[in-house]
């Protein structure tokens, strides 16, 4: 079990950029992965991206050169890089840590607007 704590979320017009943050509470290194998720007020949760252990990424088909989701493994955080944002990206926006087989870990969300 890890705290995983998301930051850098704000208000931005359409077509401007912002780098979220998701600061883990221990080392992420051997985590089977991590990843991003975003959850609109009457929307259902959606995966955005993904990232393994070997560092393979995935990402959502509306975010798809627009995303970017690294790590910092000696700094215990994870990113994600959203450049060319739409109003429809705007969600809160959550880390998730799969921490092993079958155990996962959530983030309390960062708030992402964007404007028109």
């Amino acid at each position: 079990q890890v705290q995983l704590v998301e930051s850098g979320g704000g208000l931005v017009q359409a077509g401007g950029s912002l780098r979220l943050s998701c600061a883990a509470s221990r080392t992420i290194s051997a985590f089977l992965a991590m990843g991003w998720f975003r959850q609109a007020p009457g929307k259902q949760r959606e995966w955005v991206a993904s990232i393994n252990r070997e560092g393979s990424t995935n990402y959502v088909d509306s975010a798809k050169g627009r995303f970017t989701i690294s790590r910092d493994n000696a700094k215990n955080t994870l990113y994600l890089q959203m450049d060319r944002l739409e109003p429809e990206d705007t969600a809160v926006y959550l880390c998730n840590a799969r921490t092993g087989v079958i155990a996962y870990s959530w983030g309390q969300g960062t708030q992402v607007t964007v404007s028109s």
